[in-house]
């Protein structure tokens, strides 16, 4: 043999082996993310079978597989799907009925002890696994395979009612191009001998009479259904139709609407600002909103709202964020996107509490002036009736012009009154006028968006300009998350059964319009604050928790540790180790628990509208009624034993979780079957366990080469265009360490 032979076979074994490295890259800085490429690959007989890198499924199609286009793409996606409507109407309404400024020390705190663990959790695994939540945890552990499952219809429920809740907003934005806009004053009702104004709205307000009447024209009770409401059925199929048509095409098409969905919000809520401090009270309601009070932090259901907050503020458990996340390149650093998107969410919470609060300090000094003019004007007909002596009051005070009296003057003449005639005071009808009552009448969800802050922009100059942004930034904030929760669903559902995207969502979204029929009825607004208290707090908090365990403890944090290394170039902050192993797991529970017991302590109802009365009450709901609430959380939790127990009992093998090995590189994709005994990266090219493999050589080596036609000897992946966009291995019977 040759001197120098040895040498030569080494260096053709490096070639060989940096060819099989670059294969099974990721990353690769002379490939385009969706270039069609054939790739020639040994069979496990040795012949090497040239085939064209198909995708679609067998139709046979060439397709493009999609990627995010950008990283500013991929964070949009994320920042779209945690930041929603409960920004806007639930975050700033905890903020006030819990200390003011002093709940964002618990609220924070609880983000970096929650909320940043688990959601860089999330997108490690979906980033590091590239599935959905069904493929990421039967990978995991096949035998809690059934939490991916349990998020799925999490997913489905929530998106039922919160589709329901868009519908309202386009329908409100329809009704927003007029002036006055219709909800400005009272309807009159007109007779052959008088006219006025309807008896339901005179006893409540016009945007309250506007909303219940006009909009949802409610039952009494959960028990009426009182058929469909044709108006809100039309917008629920534009809701739908809008969401199906941006879902099609899986990121491709949702990640181009994403740049409008996600920055517009923001535009809005700037704009609101600066309007809104320009308006006399504004500064009111801020300085209402962050006057801190910390003797309430020391109660436990501040920490407990706290918790709840900040875990369905980042959509943790839905699956959205492990699927959005599934479409990154392998070495994306996604504890950097997880920092970031967390704190995104916190500060887009915080400005959107001083817009609320800016433009209810207006309201308030409105309804306290309005107050003030109708107490004035009976006290001044008091004079007249000579109750009240004229020499009591100052003399600078003209109650001749109401108009012109302050609110300094009245609280004079109010003191003055009381101090006078003490006991027949409350005699004399005199309602107490005070701008820090007015905001202090809590008001969150769907009473704060269509009710309180409607009722304020009639006031704004150029209303109509004012609520066509309000509601179409609604419209933009619902449709954002939307889109990451029916990805929760999709992703999955395809990774799993290989089915083509457009069919899936456009089914999906046919189904779900559907059942969302129940939430249009009349007594559709009762259904949807059911699903919305019952369908996802207690099945969502389970599902985090085992998420927790199953890295942590099943599959274990060491290993999960230096997978983070290797995908990430770097080792995580030790913070996190203690976190997922011990602190979270912990917290987690206790919230369950909370969460549990005032579950149990509050008996199921709901607030419906009594029209003769024009009031809410608080009514229980019927039997049938407690019967949906305890199924609804029964379902969305079942999946979890159902699976644990097929598999516990081999009814479903463990070791057949997929049907296919497939080795993966950004952009193609070749399909293998399975064959027991492949344990590493290269068996997955040569098809033998690595104590077969022989040592490679040129001339069977696997290399790359363009082409426009190939053969069809390999199969490819079926979910092809709608799947993965940096491809990755369906790999059931690799070791955990090849995570």
């Amino acid at each position: 043999m040759p001197k120098n032979s040895k040498a030569v076979k080494r260096e053709l074994d490096d070639d060989v082996t940096e060819s099989v490295r670059d294969l099974l890259s990721n990353e690769d800085a002379c490939d385009d993310s969706f270039k069609k490429s054939s790739l020639i690959v040994n069979n496990h007989e040795g012949e090497g079978k040239e085939c064209d890198v198909e995708e679609g499924g067998s139709d046979g199609e060439e397709e493009e597989r999609p990627a995010w286009n950008s990283k500013l793409q991929y964070i949009l996606a994320q920042v779209g799907f945690s930041v929603g409507l409960g920004n806007v109407w639930r975050f700033p309404y905890l903020c006030q009925k819990n200390g003011g400024g002093a709940y964002l020390v618990p609220y924070l705190i609880l983000l970096i002890l929650i909320g940043i663990p688990l959601f860089f959790l999330e997108l490690a695994v979906g980033q590091r696994i590239r599935r959905g939540s069904i493929g990421v945890w039967n990978y995991i552990s096949p035998r809690l395979g059934g939490i991916g499952f349990a998020s799925c219809v999490v997913c489905f429920f929530v998106a039922l009612y919160y589709n329901v809740i868009i519908s309202w907003s386009l329908f409100y934005f329809s009704q927003s191009f007029q002036q006055p806009l219709p909800w400005h004053e009272c309807p009159l009702v007109k007779n052959k001998t008088s006219t006025y104004v309807v008896p339901e709205c005179e006893k409540s307000s016009a945007t309250t009479y506007y909303w219940y009447r006009e909009a949802l024209d409610i039952s009494d009770s959960i028990s009426e259904s009182g058929g469909l409401n044709w108006k809100m059925t039309v917008c629920l199929l534009a809701a739908w139709t809008m969401v199906c048509l941006a879902m099609i095409k899986g990121i491709q098409s949702s990640g181009k609407v994403m740049y409008f969905s996600s920055l517009f919000p923001y535009v809005v809520l700037i704009c609101f600002l600066v309007r809104s401090l320009l308006l006399k009270g504004s500064l009111d309601g801020i300085r209402h909103m962050f006057t801190p009070k910390l003797e309430i932090m020391l109660e436990a259901k501040v920490w407990r709202e706290a918790a709840t907050q900040v875990f369905f503020a980042l959509g943790l458990g839905f699956g959205g964020v492990i699927a959005f996340s599934s479409y990154n390149k392998r070495d994306n650093n996604c504890h950097f996107d997880a920092v970031l998107v967390s704190f995104i969410n916190f500060f887009t919470s915080v400005l959107a509490t001083l817009v609320v609060f800016a433009v209810l300090g207006f309201k308030a000094n409105i309804m306290n002036s309005k107050c003030v003019a109708m107490n004035t004007n009976k006290i001044a007909a008091l004079l007249g009736s000579r109750v009240l002596e004229r020499s009591l009051l100052p003399h600078h005070i003209n109650l001749t012009q109401v108009s012109q009296v302050s609110a300094e003057d009245y609280h004079k003449m109010i003191e003055i009154i009381k101090g006078v005639q003490e006991d027949e005071f409350q005699q004399l009808g005199l309602e107490p006028c005070s701008i820090e009552d007015e905001l202090n009448k809590a008001v969150q969800g769907t009473g704060l968006a269509f009710i309180a802050f409607t009722e304020a922009m009639t006031h704004f100059p150029a209303s109509p300009f004012w609520s066509v942004m309000f509601f179409l930034m609604l419209v933009n904030l619902g449709l954002g998350s939307m889109f990451g929760t029916i990805e929760g669903i999709l992703t999955p559902l395809i990774d799993t059964f290989k089915v083509r995207k457009e069919f899936l969502t456009v089914g999906c979204c046919v189904l779900a319009f559907s059942i969302g029929l129940l939430f249009v009825q009349r007594s559709g607004n009762y259904f949807v604050t059911m699903f919305d208290d019952y369908s996802a707090t207690l099945p969502l908090l389970i599902v985090v928790i085992l998420e927790n365990v199953a890295i942590a403890w099943l599959y274990g944090i060491d290993k999960f540790f230096e997978d983070l290394k290797d995908m990430l170039g770097f080792m995580p902050y030790r913070f996190y180790y203690y976190m997922w192993k011990y602190i979270t797991p912990i917290l987690l529970l206790v919230l369950l628990c909370s969460s549990f017991i005032q579950l149990i302590m509050t008996p199921p109802s709901y607030s419906a509208w009594i029209q003769e009365e024009a009031l809410e009450k608080n009514l229980r709901f019927p039997l049938w009624g407690i019967v949906v609430c305890i199924s609804l959380v029964v379902m969305a939790i079942m999946p979890v034993p159902v699976v644990f127990g097929l598999r516990y009992f081999n009814i479903i093998d463990e070791n057949t979780s997929g049907l296919s090995t497939v080795s993966y590189k950004k952009g193609r994709i070749i399909k293998e079957t399975a064959r027991p005994g492949e344990d590493d990266d290269a068996s997955l090219i040569h098809g033998k366990s690595p104590s077969e493999a022989p040592s490679p050589m040129p001339g069977n080596s696997i290399y790359r080469k363009q082409s426009g036609s190939g053969g069809t000897d390999v199969n490819t992946a079926p979910n092809g265009r709608y799947g993965i966009g940096y491809l990755m291995a369906d790999m059931p019977d690799m070791p955990e360490s090849d995570l």
